[in-house]
């Protein structure tokens, strides 16, 4: 139900007044004139909504679309429901249509016809697959070391060898990390990594998840697709499965990938080094107290702790 103003009120006392004491009394009592009061006894119909103001918007407009360009937008429209307004108007002067962009915008608008954008896909993914002991399932990456952060010698030292890098591995279960830092980023250090990666973790490791980088694997290299790179080869003589994630999705190797946004947050951008061995001795300090601290997904464990814990169980089964 519309809402009724004060002014249709205003408007139906000063009738009914006029219909008891005559329109001269009312037009002098409500100071106004008596073709106001005539005017508005001529419509008023017994409700308030008669005495409402009507729109005050024209019939007609000289510069108003003709039937002719209105019979193109509805064509063009009905072949093109999702074209958006530039691509629409583009069409539209393709035809012979000359009116702005604006006015072909308001035309659109007023006469409900705005593009009907398609819904996108939605991202459903898959049921994350848990862990269930230590070294189940272990992630790998390579992260480049921010140049801001490296002064003096490790600045020179950087540019000349191409960057620092650090490589990463964590493990699925009980979020355990460690870090080392590297000045070249090629399938030697990720052997070297992983060889250190076995001594330094307390359990087997039965499998890796890395990306499809060159460091890792020739997976998309077409000439040495079946060569086995050093780092493969190391897997395999440690026992160690490898397995590759689908090229160009990073999220599925998501808990590295996270690790290494917030390195970037919390201790690149609160760090500087001074030479190779000063990153190394900060890096391995950031990767203690990682490894000390309560984390939310390990119910406000630690992953020293969790490990810890598990290795309890097994001992005592």
């Amino acid at each position: 139900m519309d809402k009724i103003t004060q002014t249709a009120r205003y408007r139906q006392a000063l009738i009914l007044y006029a219909q008891k004491h005559g329109v001269t009394k009312a037009a002098i009592r409500y100071r106004t004139n008596r073709q106001y009061i005539y005017r508005w006894m001529k419509r008023y119909d017994g409700t308030l909504s008669s005495l409402e103001d009507r729109s005050h918007r024209p019939h007609s407009h000289p510069n108003q679309h003709t039937a002719e360009e209105i019979r193109l937008i509805d064509n063009m429209r009905r072949r093109n429901p999702n074209a958006g307004l530039v691509v629409f108007w583009v069409k539209l002067r393709q035809k012979g249509y000359k009116r702005s962009i604006s006015g072909l915008y308001r035309f659109l608008r007023k006469r409900g016809q705005m593009a009907v954008k398609p819904p996108n896909p939605k991202y459903i993914p898959k049921p994350y697959e848990q862990m269930d002991h230590p070294g189940q399932r272990v992630q790998i990456d390579v992260k480049f070391v921010p140049s801001s952060c490296l002064v003096g010698e490790a600045a020179r030292e950087a540019s000349e060898c191409g960057g620092y890098y650090q490589y990463t591995f964590l493990d699925e279960y009980s979020r355990f990390r460690y870090l080392e830092a590297f000045k070249e980023h090629s399938t030697y250090s990720s052997a070297e990594f992983i060889r250190h990666c076995a001594k330094k973790f307390p359990y087997p490791i039965e499998c890796v998840q890395t990306d499809n980088g060159t460091e890792f694997t020739n997976r998309l290299i077409p000439q040495c697709s079946k060569k086995k790179t050093l780092f493969e080869a190391t897997l395999s003589e440690l026992g160690i499965r490898h397995k590759l994630i689908r090229p160009y999705t990073p999220r599925h190797n998501g808990k590295v990938e996270r690790r290494h946004r917030k390195d970037n947050e919390y201790f690149y951008a609160a760090h500087k080094f001074y030479s190779f061995e000063d990153l190394k001795t900060q890096l391995a300090r950031w990767n203690r107290a990682y490894n000390h601290f309560p984390m939310r997904p390990l119910c406000w464990q630690s992953p020293f702790h969790v490990l810890s814990s598990f290795s309890f169980c097994v001992t005592h089964h």
